[in-house]
């Protein structure tokens, strides 16, 4: 047990600190950021399971009562094979480290859950004012589109049962027709995605650990590629110098494309819709995710491999 306890700490540091800041470092994201946003979960994964497995494993060497209801469906000789009652005195301080840190992972979740609960509810509530319900014997069903008078262009993704695209009167008058389905088709973008999860896991992750460089990347990185993804299913639809020329228009104050991004990530994304570079070749792609998907398999292969090696 000693020795996979150890495997999982080095596979876990390496996975939240020097892994975390090459990628960020790396040029190949911006081109293909969907591919890029899944090696970050892939990555975040790997760190989750290394501390749930080690979490597991001294666990059952502290506790003798959890060691006999994980190993109760295992045949003889493989509890044997972890050696769990020769752990070491360090063991008992580490399960309950990383015991406080999933109580900690999971109120920091439900945290962030909550409260975006509550932002949606007043941004509905908010909503309501401003487009009020109709009068009774009307049709009182909204579609997937709403449209409010205000001559501030603007239009969001409200996420929620049901979904909603809102888009102002004044974006509708600033914008061209193909402008505006650039703006309509980046905001279902972000939500066939579903990102607004990603964000909550992302932001989530961050606050309750700002220390750990994975997370701390993990976060800025998210909600930078999340919106590099949705200005690509623009782009593939309405082209890059329309989904440009949208995105300059309605940032020219404050606008869809520019919510919880930087002037900087602004201008990186202009550029990057006025120079396309080429995405990554489909052999590339593919090499790459099924990497990044195999890497959380490690910490489960060194947490079963004493019990396979009992049982061959």
């Amino acid at each position: 047990m000693t020795i996979s306890l150890i495997l999982l700490s080095v596979v876990a540091l390496t996975a939240a600190v020097p892994v975390p800041r090459t990628l960020t470092r790396a040029a190949w994201p911006e081109r293909d950021p969907v591919v890029a946003l899944w090696v970050w979960q892939c990555l975040v994964a790997t760190v989750l399971l290394c501390c749930l497995t080690a979490l597991a494993l001294g666990a059952a060497a502290v506790f003798g009562t959890v060691r006999a209801q994980l190993f109760a469906p295992a045949p003889p000789g493989v509890a044997e094979a972890y050696d769990l009652s020769a752990g070491p005195l360090w063991t008992a301080a580490l399960t309950v480290l990383l015991a406080c840190g999933a109580a900690w992972t999971t109120a920091m979740l439900a945290r962030e859950l909550v409260e975006a609960r509550r932002r949606r509810a007043r941004s509905r509530s908010h909503l309501r004012e401003r487009a009020p319900d109709l009068p009774a014997g009307l049709p009182t069903a909204r579609g997937p589109l709403l449209v409010l008078e205000d001559e501030y262009p603007d239009a969001w993704w409200m996420p929620g049962s049901p979904p909603q695209l809102i888009v102002t009167t004044g974006a509708l008058r600033r914008l061209t027709d193909h402008q505006v389905d650039a703006v309509l088709t980046h905001e279902r973008g972000h939500a066939r995605a579903h990102h607004d999860w990603l964000l909550h896991l992302s932001t989530a992750l961050a606050t309750g650990f700002p220390r750990v460089p994975l997370f701390a990347h993990f976060c800025e990185q998210t909600h930078r590629l999340v919106e590099l993804a949705a200005d690509d299913t623009a782009s593939r639809r309405c082209g890059h110098l329309t989904t440009a020329l949208a995105l300059i228009e309605l940032n020219q104050h404050r606008g869809v494309l520019s919510c919880a991004s930087s002037h900087r990530l602004l201008g990186e994304r202009v550029d990057r819709l006025l120079e396309p570079q080429p995405r990554l070749g489909r052999r590339h792609r593919a090499m790459t995710t099924a990497t990044a998907a195999l890497v959380p398999l490690v910490p489960l292969l060194i947490t079963f491999a004493p019990g396979l090696t009992a049982l061959s």
